[in-house]
């Protein structure tokens, strides 16, 4: 069964057990149904999601609470997820071993999204996965994320050009996006940014306090399990 989280007045995760996590609106919605590809799956989405494979992360693997963002470098909510409430993260949790942070892709704004998507594993084959990501917030707007913008965002942060370039132009990484992107769909998510804290799951750009009191709810829970 999975579990379905939602936010309590408090700004906490109230769990309530289902068979499928349905809809859910923030910033940016999905307009288009996508298939279920977890039918027949049986565990919680922290176990589905454990299953994605390679994952880009900041924080200790030991550590308790495991948050696990889908995003769009497109979506102006992930931005400010990004400027405001990251950092703190990074400062209160993150650092402290009790928070890994896990950035997969929901790529649902258009092909601009879904190529700075693929350019950004691209930049991960260099081992910048995290300085291209930051990049692309940062100059986002615009045309900002055309093909010649996305090369010279990768020569800013010191990649090698013609590897990235014959990375990009390859497609090399368009299936891992598709499959982040219905896997999200699949768990129920319908917009962006959203977050799954371990099993329970944060819509929208929350701010610091929101996650404060749902990391420490699962520190709770962990203390007791112990």
């Amino acid at each position: 069964m999975l579990a379905r989280g939602t936010l309590n007045k408090g700004g906490g995760i109230r769990v309530q057990k289902h068979r499928w996590l349905w809809v859910f609106i923030c910033g940016w919605t999905l307009s288009l149904p996508l298939p279920l590809v977890l039918a027949g799956t049986v565990g919680t989405p922290a176990e589905f999601l454990a299953g994605l494979g390679q994952e880009w992360a900041v924080g200790s693997a030991n550590a308790p609470v495991k948050i696990v963002e889908f995003s769009d470098f497109q979506c102006s909510f992930c931005k400010k997820f990004w400027a405001d409430t990251l950092p703190q993260l990074k400062h209160n949790y993150i650092g402290k071993n009790q928070v890994r942070f896990v950035y997969r892709h929901f790529a649902i704004l258009g092909e601009f999204s879904a190529r700075a998507a693929e350019a950004s594993e691209c930049a991960a084959e260099q081992g910048k996965f995290w300085s291209y990501h930051d990049t692309l917030f940062a100059n986002q707007g615009g045309l900002a994320f055309t093909e010649s913008k996305l090369r010279q965002y990768a020569g800013k942060i010191g990649l090698n050009s013609r590897s990235f370039g014959q990375c990009l132009d390859a497609g090399k990484y368009r299936q891992k996006v598709r499959t982040e992107t219905l896997a999200a769909a699949s768990l129920g998510v319908r917009g962006t940014p959203a977050f799954f804290v371990n099993s329970g799951l944060l819509v929208g750009a929350q701010p610091f306090e929101v996650f404060r009191a749902a990391i420490e709810q699962e520190l709770k829970v962990g203390s007791a399990n112990r």
